[in-house]
């Protein structure tokens, strides 16, 4: 992949969001991590207490010339319901907010333009998401990456999981690699 850019999302529990990304065409690489909160090197542990104020996120390698960001960002809206406060599901707290990181002006243009054309259409409640300037990203531990992947029996992936898979394989189709 010569030609790459990183999108930065956090749309509740971030094993979720990175099993999305991962089988879209385009993508190279999908880490899972914290972003935006006040302490070095946050544990899971702290995330999840909700005092260290991080989101988890994941991060994600493309090429645009595959799939563009604002493609991205039409399967982040349909993947996740982006107008419930810190709260995705039965996962509540800051931790599991959502938000676009951008990482640069054209990201935060694309992002704003795509929040009022394509998010707004989806979804009647008003739309929650945060869009705010990149941080210091921190990996997540290395039981994390890889999550659905490496643990689909689980019975949050099952319950949880799957159903986003699904929706993504109906929905977006024409936007999976041919493996999956």
């Amino acid at each position: 992949m010569n030609n790459k850019e990183t999108a930065t999302f956090g749309a509740g529990c971030f094993w979720c969001v990175e099993a999305v990304f991962q089988d879209l065409v385009g993508v190279g690489k999908v880490v899972s991590g914290y972003m935006g909160g006040s302490i070095k090197n946050p544990t899971y542990r702290e995330v999840c207490s909700g005092h260290s104020g991080h989101a988890e996120v994941t991060q994600i390698v493309f090429d645009p010339d595959k799939i563009r960001f604002d493609q991205l960002l039409e399967v982040f809206w349909s993947t996740h319901d982006p107008t419930t406060l810190n709260r995705q599901g039965h996962d509540r707290g800051s931790q599991y907010r959502s938000v676009i990181f951008f990482h640069n002006e054209a990201q935060k243009l694309t992002a704003e333009k795509s929040k009022k054309e394509v998010a707004e259409d989806l979804w009647e409640d008003p739309i929650v998401t945060e869009i705010i300037p990149l941080e210091v990203f921190y990996p997540a531990e290395n039981y994390h990456q890889n999550y659905f992947n490496e643990n689909p029996t689980n019975g949050y992936c099952r319950a949880v999981i799957n159903p986003k898979i699904a929706k993504l394989r109906s929905h977006f189709a024409h936007l999976l690699k041919s493996e999956v």
